[in-house]
């Protein structure tokens, strides 16, 4: 509760604009009246202010902040290790900026406002347990597979424009043959000005990166097994569900996945629930774009899997192949579908 002016108390709500260095908060009344903001250091020291700052104006019912799982993840560590109920919020839409302009202070008061309107808000992820531990294995692993495959298209390219003997040795070898003889070419020092000598060096410098690449990933790899097992071995039962799979849909879910109120609200943090286009007489769907898209990337290698190998998949495929419908839209119906099984196996303990 807050004081007044006649001595009366109430509730007051709370808004965070966070960012690398402050984070600026704003406090609001029940009504939405605007009582005050300040910008305090992203420091253990700063949220201690912070929140002895909101504390000041009384009760503090809930606090807003955005970008808990980025530059706002300390102050809500910080704030729930406090007993205070944080919430995550969006940030403001692009129309609310142009009409009401942008500043860090009208950030903070509108993460305030979108608390107290529950608008645009969820539940922050937990990320003091496995789970965060296992997306930065993951995190890892993903950077080196994106660059070893960069190293892939590089040495091509290269390829593609080095001297012709070179040239024809390696046109036509497989990735794996290509990788492990540029690794043992032996390029010229004294006539590194020639061309050929150049791409040889290039060609090697690179295929022995992706070697150590490969070692990375491996070594990431057997991290990550035992610790998703760990976490939960309900989910690696699942036809189709492997290690890389189970460990992004872990992460997506967060160490707190009763987080998510509803199978239907993990359908559409995963990207597989559509979105309603109707207007007027119209009445459609559209696809969801948005969300998580690393999560519906799993769940698509999940549906391709079982479209291979398991019979019930490969049987409701040829049912509503005979009721009209496109390979593309029965792949989108069982996304959904298996995201109901996948939901019940990420929550239930």
């Amino acid at each position: 509760m807050t004081r007044t002016d006649s001595g009366l108390q109430y509730g007051v709500i709370g808004g965070v604009d966070t960012h690398r260095d402050t984070h600026t908060a704003a406090v609001i009344d029940p009504v939405g009246r605007l009582l005050d903001h300040h910008t305090f250091g992203a420091t253990p020291a700063g949220y201690r202010q912070l929140l002895a700052w909101l504390q000041s104006f009384g009760t503090v019912q809930q606090i807003g902040v955005e970008g808990t799982g980025a530059y706002g993840n300390g102050l809500t560590n910080y704030l729930t290790g406090q007993g205070m109920t944080v919430i995550e919020v969006d940030r403001p839409d692009r129309k609310t900026r142009r009409s009401a302009g942008k500043s860090d202070p009208i950030d903070a008061d509108a993460a305030a406002r979108a608390a107290a309107s529950n608008t645009r808000t969820a539940t922050p992820k937990t990320r003091t347990g496995h789970v965060e531990a296992l997306r930065n294995l993951r995190v890892a692993r993903r950077c080196a597979i994106s660059h070893r495959a960069d190293c892939i298209r590089r040495t091509k390219t290269l390829i593609v424009t080095a001297p012709e003997p070179l040239r024809s040795q390696l046109r036509h070898l497989s990735a794996r043959e290509l990788i492990t003889t540029c690794a043992a070419l032996r390029p010229d020092p004294t006539r590194i000005s020639h061309p050929d000598q150049a791409a040889k060096a290039a060609l090697r410098s690179l295929a022995r990166h992706h070697n150590h690449l490969t070692e990375q990933i491996t070594e990431l790899d057997t991290l990550i097994r035992p610790l998703v097992a760990a976490i939960n071995p309900r989910l690696l039962e699942l036809n189709g569900v492997g290690t890389d799979v189970a460990g992004q849909l872990l992460v997506t879910a967060g160490q707190n996945p009763d987080r998510i109120r509803s199978e239907a609200a993990f359908a559409m943090l995963c990207g597989v629930a559509p979105i309603p286009a109707s207007s007027g007489q119209t009445h459609r769907h559209r696809l969801n774009r948005g969300s998580d898209r690393q999560a519906n990337t799993a769940i698509h290698r999940i549906v391709i899997c079982r479209l291979r190998w398991d019979p019930r998949t490969r049987a409701y495929m040829t049912s509503r192949t005979t009721e009209g419908l496109s390979k593309k839209d029965i792949i989108r119906c069982l996304k959904r579908l298996i995201t109901r099984e996948l939901y019940h196996a990420l929550t239930t303990t």
